[in-house]
């Protein structure tokens, strides 16, 4: 298989303050091609595990929040991909995520075109994300935070193995020259059947094909201190790399209440704007009532089906609805 996959896309805007950021969040993920009609739009890929479902969704939200530059954003969901044939790789007992490994179809799930962003689901982006589009440099391959970075704990998240191996952490958050010939590499088949080093050391590239990013911008709860009254070292993307507040163990970590400020303002968001807006609109596009609505909860997906017709709608956007 060549190319792209399906996806579910999710239409990125301009979004500056909170109201605009709802009416972004209402277009959901419709089915089709994930095709970019604008150049300039920048995609983003996240990595979804159904553990961390909010913690998706307030990465994404944060994302959209502070974007002066229009944004794409996709979910990496293994399921999804497992039935587009592209990811068929046993899940090992190392792996502490759905994305482990899927995280590396980036590229190919961009159609080798353009730059795109993979980022775990667990930050939280205080930043613009057109500052870290505008370090793109097309002499590399990829751009990360090169983190000198060796956990002390044996267990991270809800009791989930940590792991220790070079380049740690360098890969839960990069920018991908998608088009560069390197990264061709990163086929469906590669990422299904290299090593866990090969693909998180980047062992398809050269030392200088990796560009390097501040670490405010992958700042590990934990391991990066804010210095005080240096701006430069503030954090634009916080990764709550051990576990965040979404886990009951996690909820008074460093910057947890950072986070959960923003689950709060997300879940505003959606209550103001989403939920009239997609029942209004599959009252008028299927001519149905609430009691014609038989709501089916699969995975992390709900599936609204009709006598007309079917779609589905992403749990997060229909918090509301669903009380």
């Amino acid at each position: 298989m060549s190319g792209g996959t399906e996806l579910h896309c999710s239409n990125g805007v301009e979004v500056k303050n909170p109201d605009s950021v709802s009416k972004n969040l209402s277009n959901g993920n419709g089915n089709g091609n994930c095709q970019n009609g604008d150049a300039k739009t920048f995609k983003i890929f996240i990595g979804y595990d159904p553990r961390e479902d909010l913690a998706y969704e307030v990465c994404r939200y944060s994302l959209l929040k502070r974007s002066s530059i229009p944004i794409e954003i996709f979910p990496i969901k293994q399921s999804e991909l497992r039935q587009k044939g592209v990811y068929w790789r046993e899940r090992g007992k190392l792996e502490s995520t759905e994305f482990s490994f899927s995280r590396f179809l980036t590229p190919f799930l961009a159609n080798y075109e353009g730059w795109a962003m993979f980022v775990d689901c667990d930050f939280l982006y205080l930043g613009d994300i057109k500052e870290l589009v505008d370090m793109t440099d097309d002499k590399y391959a990829i751009m990360c935070v090169q983190h000198d970075y060796t956990p002390k704990e044996t267990m991270k998240m809800d009791g989930a193995v940590q792991t220790v191996y070079p380049r740690k952490n360098w890969s839960s958050m990069v920018l991908y020259n998608c088009g560069h010939e390197k990264n061709r590499a990163l086929t469906p088949d590669v990422v299904n059947k290299e090593t866990g080093a090969f693909l998180h050391r980047f062992q398809w590239l050269e030392d200088d094909e990796i560009g390097e990013i501040p670490f405010v911008w992958n700042f590990l709860v934990g391991h990066n201190k804010v210095v005080e009254g240096d701006q430069s070292m503030y954090p634009k993307a916080i990764h709550y790399t051990l576990g965040g507040p979404w886990f009951e163990q996690w909820k008074d970590c460093e910057f947890g209440d950072l986070w959960l400020n923003e689950l709060e303002e997300y879940k505003k968001a959606a209550e103001k704007f989403i939920v009239p807006s997609l029942w209004a609109n599959f009252k008028r596009v299927h001519e149905i009532s609430t009691t014609d609505l038989h709501v089916l909860q699969k995975s992390h997906r709900v599936c609204v089906h009709s006598k007309n017709d079917g779609a589905s709608i992403k749990l997060g956007d229909l918090l509301i609805l669903l009380k």
